[in-house]
């Protein structure tokens, strides 16, 4: 059941999205229309002001992920190179059986 509402999600991407930016400007719209009932600080009675600083805050918090991300998270591409530099990665045991079994075929050619 979950994924077939899923996929209807996914098949109707593009209405969703724009169903969502309508509702979002409708609910801006009564917001600049009707007054708020109770309002603690000035700049709260300000219409638009909730969806504006919900906007704000969402890309500082976005950008706050972002740096920490890059400054604490991401590597280089070759971060590993020099610890793992002359170690053999161990590989699939049926090759090194096949390694083994011509190491030995040589060693019988040998003597």
């Amino acid at each position: 059941m979950i994924v077939k509402f899923l996929d209807m999600l996914v098949r109707h991407g593009t209405l969703l999205k724009w169903a969502t930016l309508a509702f979002m400007a409708v609910l801006v719209i009564v917001d600049l229309i009707l007054p708020s009932a109770y309002d603690r600080f000035a700049w709260e009675s300000w219409g638009g002001f909730g969806a504006f600083f919900g906007i704000v805050a969402s890309l500082i918090l976005i950008a706050l992920a972002k740096g920490l991300g890059f400054g604490l998270v991401y590597r280089s591409e070759d971060y590993y190179d020099d610890e793992l530099e002359g170690r053999e990665m161990s590989g699939d045991p049926r090759d090194e059986d096949e390694r083994n079994e011509m190491l030995n075929k040589e060693d019988e050619n040998n003597a």
